[in-house]
């Protein structure tokens, strides 16, 4: 990068610029996993120079934990919004959640990347597994809430059972098709969500029992 681009970055807003940080840290993670995003590796992804990382983060721990909760909320962002063009009738709000976890930007093979890294630190790192409960936490949540708004019958414990469930069916296809998609496509990942729906909400269709989920 010239002097000329690197004097228009440093001229950008706080927010900009940490924002840049964040989005050169999840293209280092997705590129060289956690051992090769470094200090070093994130400032010339972004083109600026160490010390200003370190202006904005206490190193790269921190950082990396801000790019997890960013990327978290991007995601989130898209299913929302997904959820929102889907208009006012339940079950077609439920489907589109669902649905779009097989379209961009989610499909994308280098958001695997960036997570896999992420998730690699789990089980190492509270602050990320902390964050990795707050992800998969707010993700189950929502689809608690649009599950009980499609089948009002449904009562709390089936719904968090049914939103596991089918949250488990879009996170296997989703590694699936960004692993390879020769098995299948992302149209028919979109059905294969779309029937699961229907089977998870056929049964409350008309108040029948549902015991043996609670």
């Amino acid at each position: 990068m010239g002097a000329g681009s690197r004097a228009r970055f440093v001229r950008e807003t706080p927010d900009v610029r940490r924002q840049a940080l964040i989005e050169a840290t999840a293209r280092c993670l997705a590129e060289k996993g956690v051992a090769g995003t470094s200090v070093r590796a994130i400032c010339a992804r972004a083109g600026v120079s160490s010390g200003l990382l370190t202006h904005y983060f206490d190193g790269v721990d921190a950082l990396i934990l801000a790019t997890y909760r960013d990327v978290g909320a991007k995601v989130s962002a898209t299913l929302d919004a997904a959820v929102e063009a889907a208009g006012d009738d339940p079950r077609a709000r439920l489907r589109a959640c669902l649905q779009a976890n097989f379209t961009g930007p989610i499909l994308d093979p280098d958001l695997l990347a960036t997570w896999i890294a992420f998730w690699s630190l789990v089980k190492s790192d509270p602050s990320i597994a902390a964050v990795h409960a707050d992800v998969y936490g707010a993700t189950r949540r929502q689809m608690e809430q649009l599950l009980c708004a499609a089948a009002p019958a449904m009562s709390a414990q089936q719904a968090r059972i049914a939103a596991i469930s089918l949250q488990a069916l879009v996170d296997g296809l989703w590694l699936e098709l960004c692993l390879d998609r020769s098995a299948f496509s992302p149209e028919e990942a979109q059905a294969m969500v779309a029937d699961a729906m229907e089977r998870s909400l056929s049964p409350l269709d008309g108040n029948d029992d549902q015991s043996s989920l609670d």
